[in-house]
C-alpha cells in the first residue's frame, strides 16, 4: 500500500533500533510517563465520581429532593390543598409534611443539641428511604400521641439510650415579656437509625408530626412539605413548576441548593486534581521534546540527504511530527486501557492490596464509607484522552520545526 513519504519516514524512525541508548531510554520514559499520567487521571477522577455518588445517595436517604417551606403565611388547610396540587405536577412522585425544631436532648448527665423533625409516618416513605436505615424499631411506632421518637445511632451512643428508654427534649421558647421559658417533654425511644452520614446520625431525631406541633405550638420552626421526584438529578428542572404553584407564601428549594457547599467542594477538588495530574502528562510530553531534539541532531545527515532528493521542509517537519505523535499516542492508548482496567475493577483490586499489605484504606472505626467506590464517566475519559493527545501533539512542533530548518549543505559539509 502506498504511504506518503513523511508518514513512511516517521513510522520507520519509530521502529528503528539504531537510536542511541539515551535517546531510546527517553523514548520509553516518555511513553510510560504519558501512559501513567492518563491512567492516574482516569482512576482518580472515577474514584472521586464514586465518592460523589455515594455522598449524594446518603444525603438523599433522609433529605428530601425538594422542600416547600411555609413562611408563616399559610394555614394548615392551605398546606393540605397545596400538597394535593403538588402531587399532580410532572416528575413529582411523593409529597409529605414535616416540621423541624431545634432542641436539646437530655439524658442525665449528658445532653446533645439535636434537630427534632416531625413527620407523618404513613406519608414519609413517599419522600425518603428511611425504613432501610432502621437498626431498631419501626416507623409505625410513631403514632400520634405516643411521644415516641427514633434517633440517630450517634445520639444513642452519646446519651447511652436504647429502644424503650426515655429521654427529655427541651425546646427554647420566649415568654410574653421576652424572658426565656424552655419547654420540656419526656419521650420514649422507639427506634434507632444509622444513615452513615455524620450530620444526620449526630443530630436528627424523628417524632410524629402531631406530637411535635403539640409539644411546641408557639415555636416557629421550619415547616412545610417535602417532595420526591422520579429523577433526583432533574430536581432543579422540576422545581420551576413547583415555584409556579406554591406562590408567595412558601419558599421552594431543591437538594442541590441545600447541599451546594458539599458538591461545590467536590467539583473544586476534582478540577484541581485533574490539573495536577495533567502536569504528569505535560512532563512526559516535554520528554518527547527532548527525545525528538536529540533524534533531529542524530539524523541531520539523513535530513540533508532527503532534502537533496527533493523532500520539502514541510515533508521533514511532518515526518518528525509523525514520530512524536506515534510515541505519544501509543502512550495515551496504553494509559486509557490501563486506567479503564483499574477504574472498572477498583472494588476487586483494593481488597487484594489491603490483604497483601495488611492495611485498610478506610477503617470502619473512623470513616462512614469503608470501601472505595468507582464510577467511570465516558465524557471524562474522552476529554482526558483528547487533552493528552493535544499535549503530545504540541510537544512535537518545536523539534519538527528545527528539523525542517536544517540546511542540507551545512549538514553534509564534513560527511
Amino acid at each position: 500500500m502506498f504511504q506518503p513519504l513523511p508518514l513512511f519516514i516517521g513510522l520507520r524512525y519509530v521502529r528503528s533500533r539504531q537510536h542511541k541508548f539515551f535517546v531510546s531510554l527517553i523514548t520509553w520514559v516518555s511513553l510510560v510517563g504519558v501512559a501513567l499520567g492518563v491512567a492516574a487521571l482516569i482512576v482518580i477522577l472515577s474514584v472521586m465520581n464514586g465518592f460523589e455518588t455515594e455522598l449524594r445517595d446518603r444525603l438523599l436517604v433522609l433529605s428530601a429532593q425538594g422542600r416547600v417551606v411555609n413562611q408563616g403565611l399559610a394555614s394548615a388547610d392551605g398546606e393540605r390543598a397545596l400538597r394535593a396540587r403538588l402531587q399532580h405536577l410532572p416528575g413529582v412522585i411523593g409529597v409529605a409534611p414535616y416540621m423541624d425544631l431545634t432542641a436539646l436532648a437530655v439524658h442525665v448527665p449528658d445532653m446533645v443539641p439535636v434537630l427534632l423533625r416531625g413527620i407523618d409516618p404513613s406519608l414519609e416513605p413517599q419522600v425518603t428511604d428511611f425504613r432501610s436505615l432502621l437498626v431498631e424499631g419501626s416507623l409505625k411506632a410513631l403514632r400520634p400521641g405516643s411521644a415516641a421518637v427514633i434517633l440517630g445511632q450517634e445520639i444513642s451512643d452519646q446519651l447511652g439510650v436504647h429502644s424503650g428508654d426515655t429521654l427529655t427534649l427541651l425546646v427554647p421558647m420566649q415568654g410574653p415579656n421576652g424572658t426565656p421559658e424552655p419547654r420540656l417533654r419526656q419521650f420514649t425511644v422507639a427506634g434507632i437509625f444509622a444513615a452513615g452520614l455524620e450530620e444526620d446520625d449526630n443530630s436528627l431525631i424523628l417524632a410524629n408530626l402531631s406530637d411535635v406541633r403539640a409539644f411546641a405550638p408557639l415555636v416557629q420552626g421550619a415547616s412545610g412539605l417535602r417532595l420526591r421526584f422520579d429523577d433526583a438529578l432533574k430536581a432543579a428542572q422540576y422545581m420551576s413548576a413547583v415555584h409556579a404553584v406554591v406562590g408567595s407564601g412558601y419558599l421552594a428549594r431543591d437538594w442541590t441548593q441545600d447541599n451546594a457547599n458539599y458538591f461545590r467542594a467536590i467539583r473544586i477538588e476534582k478540577t484541581m486534581m485533574a490539573l495536577i495530574l495533567l502536569l504528569i502528562v505535560a512532563v512526559a510530553a516535554f520528554n518527547i521534546v527532548a527525545m525528538l531534539v536529540m533524534v533531529v541532531n542524530d539524523k541531520r545527515t539523513d535530513i540533508a540527504i532527503l532534502r537533496t532528493y527533493g523532500a520539502s521542509p514541510a515533508d521533514i517537519m511532518q515526518a518528525f511530527i509523525t514520530q512524536g505523535v506515534a510515541i505519544g499516542w501509543l502512550g495515551v492508548a496504553a494509559g486509557l486501557g490501563l486506567g479503564l482496567l483499574v477504574a472498572l475493577h477498583v472494588s476487586t483490586i483494593v481488597p487484594v492490596l489491603e490483604h497483601a499489605f495488611n492495611f485498610q484504606f478506610f477503617s470502619a472505626d473512623v470513616y462512614y464509607i469503608t470501601t472505595i467506590p468507582s464510577e467511570v464517566h465516558g465524557s471524562e475519559v474522552g476529554w482526558i484522552g483528547a487533552a493528552a493527545l493535544l499535549l503530545t501533539l504540541g510537544s512535537t512542533i518545536y523539534p519538527a520545526l528545527r528539523a525542517a530548518a536544517t540546511p542540507p549543505a551545512e549538514a553534509l559539509r564534513y560527511e
